[in-house]
């Protein structure tokens, strides 16, 4: 069994987890290693587990997505979430985002996008459905014009991670870039989101690619 390529499935929809475990069945190279029908079940499953990437949904009974996304990234686990949803609801999206989704995609999708986009997650850059990327940018962007961003702030190493981040790259993916160590992208993630008033990695990405486009 190969490493880098083990997904966990976190759905309270038994027909959808059982489709979708049969559509990564077909991509050799992936491997579900369990399914989980609650956040508490998955939750714990990821703990034990340790897979390399989560698919959660976010509408559950019981412990919700966003609720078993905060418990994942408090156990402090390395793996990548993905949220997979028919949700395509702005504060929703935005919600997963600032609670440390790594992607989110809409259940209507073609199944080969969908493997397409957890290979993409599994290689460390973020993924969000075409429908959902003007959604993001423009919540993203209305709240930003109460808050006047400057990135005059930034020293220079700051603005060639907010432009890798702007990429879609992963702290692994932006220090192979840049030659530093991903603890050294840490603390700079950390000090520019700080500077910018951002809460998320990826919001300061949209807003970023919204900035050059303009």
């Amino acid at each position: 069994m190969s490493h880098g390529n083990r997904i966990l499935i976190i759905d309270d929809h038994p027909l959808f987890r059982k489709g979708v475990a049969q559509l990564i069945a077909m991509a050799p190279h992936l491997e579900v290693v369990a399914e989980a029908s609650s956040g508490e079940q998955g939750l714990a499953k990821a703990k034990e587990l340790d897979p390399d990437l989560i698919l959660l949904d976010l509408h559950m009974t019981g412990m919700g997505g966003i609720e078993t996304l905060k418990a994942i990234r408090d156990a402090d686990l390395e793996c990548r979430v993905m949220i997979l949803t028919v949700s395509d609801n702005a504060d929703d999206l935005v919600a997963a985002i600032r609670s440390g989704a790594d992607g989110y995609l809409l259940k209507d999708m073609e199944p080969e996008d969908l493997l397409a986009a957890i290979d993409e997650a599994l290689n460390g850059r973020t993924v969000i459905g075409e429908r959902l990327n003007g959604l993001l940018a423009r919540a993203i962007r209305e709240e930003a014009t109460a808050k006047q961003r400057d990135t005059a702030t930034l020293t220079e190493r700051e603005h060639e991670i907010l432009h890798d981040l702007a990429q879609g790259l992963s702290n692994k993916l932006i220090a192979r870039d840049l030659k530093i160590t991903e603890a050294t992208v840490k603390v700079h993630v950390k000090n520019l989101l700080k500077k910018l008033g951002f809460r998320s990695r990826l919001e300061a990405a949209v807003w970023a690619v919204g900035r050059t486009k303009r």
